[in-house]
């Protein structure tokens, strides 16, 4: 695997303002992204992991430039994308997919599937319509659907079939980086299995790199190489996957995983369970922003922000705790 980068974020933020007052006037902020760093290898998987609302969406959606950033900068095969507009963006955007959460929400309802997925090729202006039919049947078939579902719309489809489709769509320009915005969480277990193997399957037959982004630590830990840990709006922790599950130092790494499920019911789990609800990205606490929830809180927690780190003795993972500094 190539040590060189195909994607690169650096300090990237997404502060969306806050209108308050009669005349509605900017307030506060939401920082939804407060300076996050992360980079993902060609071929490479990239789980990002967090609690609802700590803004790995967003990050996702920046980094598709679906969402402008703040501040930062976001580099796709060494080339500076943060600030490029309009026409520019059209060969990132053929190159920077994303498979979205709900597929009957991404999924125009008007549309057949024959129509939703020759889309892409009629923005960019690739090949011809007999060509686009013919390439539309090819990608059914790759995603396991019979060819027949190109006259059908979204709503005739399951769950399971409607997320095939999305992935259809996100493949069809042959990106190099998708963006998978948590593209199991709405499924049936039994689905969510056949769904992740066949991203699998697309990312050793088409060399893809993706950034997984999810809630659910053993979900991740099937699909990614290495996983980063996100807590209202930052990095906490990074590391290969294997090393964080069986060795995270993080206190909140430490209580995600205390929270997998356990197949055997005859296996006592001791569980982390944390106190209160993740706070309010308008107004973050002081310091380190997991303190008011952490079980080995310290008095300099409350005052000092603590940097993302490698750990002398454990190379292969970054830390953001002053437990460690």
């Amino acid at each position: 695997m190539s040590e060189n980068p195909i994607l690169e974020v650096r300090d990237l933020k997404m502060h969306f303002p806050v209108k308050e007052g009669i005349f509605m006037r900017t307030g506060k902020y939401n920082k939804a992204v407060d300076g996050v760093s992360l980079k993902i290898k060609p071929g490479e998987t990239l789980g990002l992991v967090g609690e609802s609302g700590c803004g790995k969406s967003t990050l996702g959606r920046c980094i598709t430039r679906l969402y402008n950033p703040t501040a930062g900068q976001i580099r796709f095969e060494g080339k500076d994308i943060t600030h490029i507009r309009g026409r520019e963006l059209h060969p990132y955007r053929q190159n920077i997919q994303m498979i979205f959460q709900d597929p009957m929400e991404s999924l125009n309802s008007r549309h057949t599937v024959g129509d939703i997925l020759q889309e892409p090729f009629i923005i960019h202006k690739i090949c011809d319509k007999a060509s686009r039919q013919k390439r539309v049947v090819e990608l059914l078939e790759i995603v396991g659907l019979p060819a027949r579902s190109v006259t059908r719309y979204p709503f005739e489809f399951s769950g399971g079939q409607r997320q095939r489709i999305g992935i259809a769509r996100a493949i069809a320009l042959n990106p190099r980086l998708i963006i998978c915005d948590e593209p199991v969480s709405a499924l049936d277990v039994s689905i969510q299995s056949q769904i992740l193997n066949l991203l699998i399957e697309l990312q050793k037959e088409f060399n893809l790199s993706y950034l997984f982004i999810a809630h659910d630590l053993a979900v991740v830990k099937h699909i990614s190489d290495r996983i980063a840990i996100m807590y209202l709006g930052k990095l906490v922790g990074e590391g290969e996957g294997e090393t964080i599950y069986q060795n995270a130092k993080h206190p909140y790494t430490q209580s995600l995983i205390s929270a997998i499920p356990i197949p055997n019911p005859h296996h006592e789990v001791k569980r982390q369970v944390l106190s209160g609800d993740v706070p309010s990205p308008i107004d973050p606490p002081s310091g380190c922003s997991f303190h008011p929830r952490c079980p080995r809180v310290m008095d300099e927690c409350k005052v000092k922000t603590p940097k993302l780190i490698p750990l002398k003795e454990h190379a292969e993972q970054d830390v953001a705790c002053l437990l460690y500094t």
